[in-house]
């Protein structure tokens, strides 16, 4: 059995780097029993959100969402939003029901998971 693995997108990578440091300690800290809820679940614990057959869950850790489907090597990190941004995304999107199925049916929400899958995790 391979290693598991927690890979993150250059974007959501570049989001964790922007955070202080305690901020990130934190994050990456809460992802540490993050393996046993994925490989031994059908991730029914975290939120999802579905579009045209793709699958993201949502990892909440304090005031941070963190967006991640499964991958063959264990998850794929796409986002690390602010609950503030989000705040502001579903203010100027004119979104007014609950998150998740406030990102699931905007696509504006899946374009930014498309720029942070297409910059080169594959």
């Amino acid at each position: 059995m391979s290693a598991f693995q927690i890979i993150f997108t250059p974007t959501a990578a570049s989001e964790l780097a922007r955070m202080p440091k305690e901020l990130q300690l934190q994050i990456l800290g809460d992802f540490r029993g993050l393996p046993q809820q994925v490989v031994g679940s059908e991730l029914e614990d975290f939120g999802k959100l579905e579009s045209d057959g793709h699958i993201l869950h949502r990892f909440r850790i304090g005031d941070y969402r963190v967006y991640f489907e499964r991958h063959p090597l264990g998850v794929l990190v796409h986002r690390i939003m602010s609950k503030n941004t989000l705040k502001d995304f579903f203010f100027r999107s004119g979104i007014k029901t609950g998150e998740d199925e406030a990102l699931q049916e905007n696509p504006k929400f899946w374009e930014l998971i498309e720029v942070a899958k297409s910059s080169g995790v594959k």
